[in-house]
């Protein structure tokens, strides 16, 4: 028997050694890389080996009601939408005792507001538990004002009458117009209305006298709103006329399609138009520019209203429109008449639309379906608004409607006037 080779037996021992530190090594690589290892799911959390996970996922939260303005409620309610739980940081001028959000609708009321003020920076954020803020939600615009208010009518010859008693009468304020006028809005503590041939008065005395503002045009003008420190009008032709000096001053814009436009609204930082053959136009830059939207009719419309985020228009042939979408596109909604249908308001979540041969149309359920109410007129009815927790609707032979049951049932009105009236406002 021969003796082992010493050489080859040291060589083994050292291959050994390096065999056994590579392994050695390698398995604390892969401990180390184990132990420091984490996933980002498809829901945003994050999952530790320790099977802890972090929510990184953000509450996103919508208006849902806005404050009807002006309110005569000093303390009213809020209601927006948040997709998580979490709580309620207040911004701005508003707060609420209400601190926790759930999940769905949330229904806030506001700690006791100012009378004679308009709350313009109010704003809420809501933090779900894992520290996750929410987008800012800028609550809409809202002024508080516990007086009785003053209602505005405009009509033919000029004629422009007001009531400060919640509408139960009228008197006839000074007018510097003969010129029939169609529409009338309120903002920024100023009635402006427009007519014919591009008239444009304006009050800054709570409606008792008016006088001429420019006009850049003499085409006829159907109707204003007030939205975001602007008034835009819009009338004969598709003009399009805006004012940011408090109706002093107007400019033309840019003419979408030379086709009439009848009513004009403000909701939700849009401005939505609508005319002749059915046709929708909008603006999402402040009444500058305009687009079409989808209209899902060729019946003339004849005008448009803004409420609970859901846009109503109204027109021929009983024609009613809805939008839910910021007004980029309508669905016909059930109508329950064939008359003509001119005017449509909001207030107190509910929807009236008014007509011909007096008919009165409303709505409980955001726009959907619609009742006939009882009406005391034969009369056509133009237009329509709701301030101070009461509808006023206005029409032919100076006729003037009222209700303060939300629409249900109406008594007509002393208008000091037998002019036809066209518009109406708060």
């Amino acid at each position: 028997m021969g003796f082992p080779n010493p050489f080859i037996g040291n060589l083994v021992r050292h291959i050994l050694i390096i065999l056994s530190l590579f392994l050695f090594s390698f398995t604390i690589i892969s401990c180390s890389s184990s132990d420091d290892g984490a996933s980002t799911t498809s829901d945003n959390t994050t999952t530790t080996d320790d099977d802890t996970t972090t929510d990184t996922t953000a509450p996103v939260i919508a208006e849902v009601t806005a404050v009807t303005t002006p309110t005569n409620d000093t303390s009213p309610d809020y209601t927006f939408s948040s997709s998580e739980a979490g709580t309620i940081t207040y911004g701005g001028s508003c707060s609420s005792s209400t601190t926790s959000a759930t999940t769905d609708n949330n229904t806030i009321t506001f700690t006791s507001l100012n009378d004679g003020t308009t709350y313009s920076n109010c704003t809420l954020i809501v933090t779900d538990s894992a520290g996750n803020a929410s987008n800012t939600l800028a609550i809409t615009s809202f002024t508080v004002d516990t007086s009785p208010g003053v209602f505005v009518a405009v009509g033919s010859s000029g004629n422009i009458v007001r009531s400060t008693d919640n509408g139960s009468s009228f008197d006839n304020a000074t007018s510097p117009t003969a010129n029939t006028l169609e529409g009338v809005t309120f903002g920024n503590n100023t009635f402006v209305a427009v007519g014919s041939s591009g008239n444009i008065v304006r009050s800054t005395d709570n409606g008792s006298s008016f006088n001429n503002a420019t006009s850049p045009i003499e085409r006829d003008l159907y109707r204003i709103t007030f939205g975001n420190n602007t008034f835009v009008a819009v009338g004969q032709n598709g003009y399009i006329l805006k004012s940011t000096d408090n109706g002093s001053s107007f400019d033309n814009m840019t003419l979408p399609r030379p086709t009439n436009l009848r009513g004009v609204t403000f909701g939700n930082n849009t401005f939505v138009a609508v005319g002749d053959g059915g046709h929708i136009v909008r603006s999402t830059d402040n009444g500058t520019t305009w687009d079409n939207a989808t209209s899902p009719t060729a019946n003339s419309l004849v005008d448009v209203t803004f409420g609970n985020n859901t846009l109503v228009a109204v027109g021929l042939s009983g024609n009613i429109l809805r939008s839910t979408d910021n007004g980029s596109s309508f669905d016909n909604a059930t109508s329950p008449t064939g008359n003509h249908l001119y005017g449509v308001g909001h207030g107190n979540n509910i929807f009236v639309a008014v007509g011909s041969y007096g008919n009165i149309l409303r709505s409980t359920d955001n726009g959907t379906t619609w009742d006939n109410a009882t009406s005391p007129t034969a009369n056509y009815l133009y237009e329509i608004t709701f301030g101070n927790n009461t509808f006023v609707a206005v029409g032919d032979g100076g006729n003037i409607l009222r209700s303060t049951d939300n629409g249900s049932t109406w008594d007509n009105r002393t208008s000091g006037t037998s002019n036809g009236l066209n518009g109406v406002t708060f």
